[in-house]
């Protein structure tokens, strides 16, 4: 696994070339790493292809070190420290759900449900007018043959 994390992290198609092993075999044994806690990238790219689970892990992993052993954490994982800061700082901001956001919500929500009803009562208001339109054709239609008046 550790050619496959770290700062001299390779992709899975390289290992693969270079070992001989089938990349389904490295795709498994990732997986399996991971099922194990361990911090690797869903893709072969930098950092930033690791997973949300994985970045907010390296968060908590990290949120009780030292400067010193942040950058001893990083190195081993082949991260820089900004990249630790950004990832904490987007899972401060992911939640961060303020009571603005939710009055907002949920006037939109009310205002969804009043359009929703207009336009019920006036669907049903057209369905009553075309179900009286049908029902005077009928009659007009009924009236014309008993008095043997022609169509027009």
């Amino acid at each position: 696994m550790a050619k496959m994390s770290g700062p001299g992290r390779r992709s899975i198609a390289e290992i693969s070339r270079e070992e001989g092993i089938s990349s389904a075999t490295l795709y498994a044994w990732r997986k399996a790493a991971r099922a194990e806690g361990q911090l690797l990238p869903d893709s072969d790219d930098a950092p930033e292809g690791w997973s949300a689970a994985d970045k907010f892990n390296a968060v908590l992993e990290t949120a009780a070190l030292s400067e010193t052993q942040l950058s001893e954490y990083c190195r081993r994982q082949g991260l820089y420290a900004a990249q630790i800061t950004r990832w904490r700082e987007a899972c401060e901001r992911a939640n961060d759900w303020s009571a603005t956001e939710n009055a907002q919500v949920a006037k939109q929500k009310r205002g969804d449900r009043d359009r929703i009803r207009e336009l019920e009562r006036d669907l049903s208001r057209k369905e009553k007018a075309l179900a009286e339109a049908a029902a005077l054709l009928i009659l007009q239609k009924k009236v014309r043959a008993l008095w043997g008046e022609e169509e027009r």
